[in-house]
């Protein structure tokens, strides 16, 4: 069987430290915001913020799973350590993200020499698409079941963290058509994993944390 080698420049490491930077002097900043706010007043405190996606009111919200079952109480304290471990999972999405990128990269090296023929890479390729599901898939649930951050305002027109939702929803779509295209519609299955691509490597580069 050929090898395939990849070339990753250094540069793309840079990009992603100074991003893993940059979301550390965020996370700090939430903390220091819960700090500030719990010593001016607690009594006025709010512990939830009023806007949260589905599985986080699901889960985390007043009347969540976990607030009913007393699993995680919604107190003062808890939220403080809610905070910290939405801080853990979030930076995993991130890294998770990358990880996923540079596999879905590597996948599409493959893909592309087995469309053209090299039918000796069928089994890698089979084997690619599995790692590159259970990244991408592992990243999403880190990202839909975390902890609500402190506070969640709306913000007017298109930002980074509107895009980058808006193209999760493209990319969430594409990939579950590209696994059920997988061996049913080759072309469909094809543009289904462009498509995946081109919406995820975006998300993931145009999200600042």
């Amino acid at each position: 069987m050929k090898k395939v080698k990849f070339y990753i420049k250094p540069d793309f490491f840079i990009i992603l430290i100074a991003l893993l930077f940059s979301f550390q002097i965020k996370a700090q900043s939430e903390d220091d915001l819960f700090s500030m706010i719990v010593k001016k007043d607690k009594s006025e405190l709010p512990l939830l913020p009023e806007r949260m996606i589905f599985t986080q009111r699901f889960l985390w919200g007043n009347k969540g799973v976990f607030r009913k079952t007393r699993i995680v109480p919604l107190t003062l304290e808890m939220r403080a350590k809610e905070l910290k471990v939405r801080r853990v999972m979030l930076k995993t999405h991130q890294v998770i993200g990358y990880t996923t990128l540079l596999a879905m990269i590597a996948q599409g090296v493959i893909g592309g020499k087995l469309y053209n023929g090299d039918y000796s890479l069928y089994d890698t390729h089979k084997t690619m698409g599995k790692i590159v599901n259970i990244g991408y898939f592992t990243g999403a649930g880190l990202s839909l079941f975390s902890p609500p951050p402190l506070i969640s305002k709306k913000v007017r027109g298109l930002n980074s963290i509107k895009a980058h939702k808006i193209l999760a929803t493209i990319h969430f779509s594409a990939m579950l058509s590209t696994n059920y295209f997988s061996d049913r519609d080759r072309g469909a299955h094809k543009a289904s994993a462009y498509t995946l691509f081109g919406s995820f490597a975006t998300a993931v580069l145009v999200f600042k944390f």
